[in-house]
């Protein structure tokens, strides 16, 4: 039975949820302000109805950029307890929402355990289940009907998921434009490949696009936010911003009005690989297209050379993007493109995710984000190692890098009793409050 009481329906009534109240708390925000912002679709709060004991979070227009992790087993690698040691690892690191990208072993029971463990959004991607359950019955991806497709999207909202991925604007026009201008990397989108394989095998339009109305009719009953995929995002610098994923983006514009008509909190995922001067115009004709949906992007990551570092090519394009006006970045760890991340690579991509979420908060002047590092600027001025320790984004890695080598000074033993500071401020009588 159909409940149509979202956060959406819910803001256009009028009506401040406690969700809401709980964003807006947390954003130093007025509940009335975020309501509108709501409202209007220009935030989202994912907050599937059977997700007990979520903490609400707001992913839009003057909020903080936020942040999200993908965990996930694989066909080689799907131990429960190691997907549940890396979601620890990720919200004790920060993150704001994660997604459960898994492949491998009994799917329905690694998401739920997920789920009873995970007090922040989280989201995920049903064609995978749909997909993999279809290999193991009829041997191949496109052995799944439609109706398996629509049915593991149900078996996700019934479950609890936050937020889903589905990746509607791979159309077989876009298909067609794919295959005639041709691509470095081709389709790099698991899901966007795994739709691709079944329409040209069965020479039928995308189900997730032809049944639009199917997929929001769930979303409205558990409050599924939608995530439109960029099944087309580039893979490498040379397929950024071309026609297939530009034809794709103005179908996502399309599909952001029929959702927020129907009630369906939606936001809009972009590339990708892309050259960094490409990437402010990008946000910019996302938000144009797409009214200005919350955009989630991966990356982008800025180089296609970054193997074993692409935590920091993705930070890089995650700041720019952000600070064009994206809202959410998909961290991406040091093991993107080699192999299945561990804990460590988990901690390490958000951090690196983070850093970039707030240099582009700072950039958008979103409240409050300076303050944090005026008090760390005047920490270091006067030298005081507790209080930097306590205001850096990463105080484990403050502690273990300032022990490595101690001095007597005071000062860091970079500069020791050369410390520029310090000379100046016993030189010239300069403290830290007058400065």
């Amino acid at each position: 039975m159909v409940t149509n009481i979202t956060q959406l329906t819910q803001a256009r009534a009028g009506n401040i949820t406690s969700e809401m109240v709980g964003v807006a708390c947390a954003e130093e925000m007025e509940a009335e302000l975020l309501c509108r912002e709501v409202a209007e679709g220009m935030v989202v709060i994912p907050a599937n109805v059977n997700h007990r004991g979520l903490i609400p979070c707001g992913i839009g227009r003057g909020l903080c950029t936020k942040v999200n992790a993908n965990l996930g087993t694989s066909a080689d690698f799907c131990e429960v307890d190691a997907e549940l040691n890396k979601l620890q690892t990720a919200l004790a690191a920060g993150a704001d929402a994660v997604m459960d990208l898994s492949t491998g072993g009994d799917l329905p029971a690694i998401r739920r355990a997920v789920l009873a463990h995970c007090p922040v959004p989280l989201g995920s991607v049903p064609i995978y289940e749909a997909a993999v359950t279809a290999i193991a019955t009829h041997g191949a991806v496109v052995g799944m009907s439609e109706d398996d497709i629509f049915e593991a999207i149900e078996r996700h909202g019934r479950d609890g998921v936050d937020f889903v991925t589905v990746h509607c604007g791979v159309t077989r026009r876009v298909l067609a434009l794919l295959k005639s201008q041709g691509r470095v990397a081709g389709i790099v989108s698991r899901g966007g490949a795994f739709l691709a394989a079944w329409m040209l095998h069965h020479e039928k339009e995308n189900p997730l696009y032809e049944h639009f109305d199917r997929l929001l009719a769930i979303c409205l009953e558990y409050d599924i936010t939608l995530s439109l995929g960029d099944g087309l995002r580039p893979g490498s610098l040379a397929d950024a911003t071309d026609r297939a994923q530009i034809e794709e983006l103005v179908t996502l514009g399309e599909l952001v009005a029929r959702a927020r008509k129907t009630g369906v909190q939606v936001m809009v995922e972009g590339p990708g690989h892309m050259p960094l001067g490409e990437i402010e115009a990008n946000v910019m004709l996302q938000k144009k297209l797409c009214g200005g949906a919350p955009f989630y992007v991966l990356g982008p990551l800025v180089t296609d050379i970054g193997a074993g570092r692409d935590h920091i090519t993705s930070a890089i394009g995650g700041a720019v993007a952000a600070a064009a006006g994206a809202d959410f970045l998909c961290y991406v760890t040091p093991s993107e493109h080699l192999s299945l991340p561990d804990s460590a690579d988990v901690r390490e991509g958000v951090m690196a995710a983070r850093l970039a979420a707030h240099a582009a908060d700072i950039a958008k002047g979103v409240r409050g984000a300076a303050a944090r590092d005026m008090a760390m600027s005047a920490a270091r001025k006067k030298l005081d190692w507790e209080e930097q320790q306590r205001l850096s984004l990463d105080p484990e890695c403050f502690a273990k890098t300032r022990s490595k080598h101690l001095t007597e000074s005071g000062a860091c033993s970079m500069c020791g009793r050369y410390c520029a500071m310090k000379m100046v401020e016993n030189g010239l009588g300069i403290t830290a409050e007058r400065c």
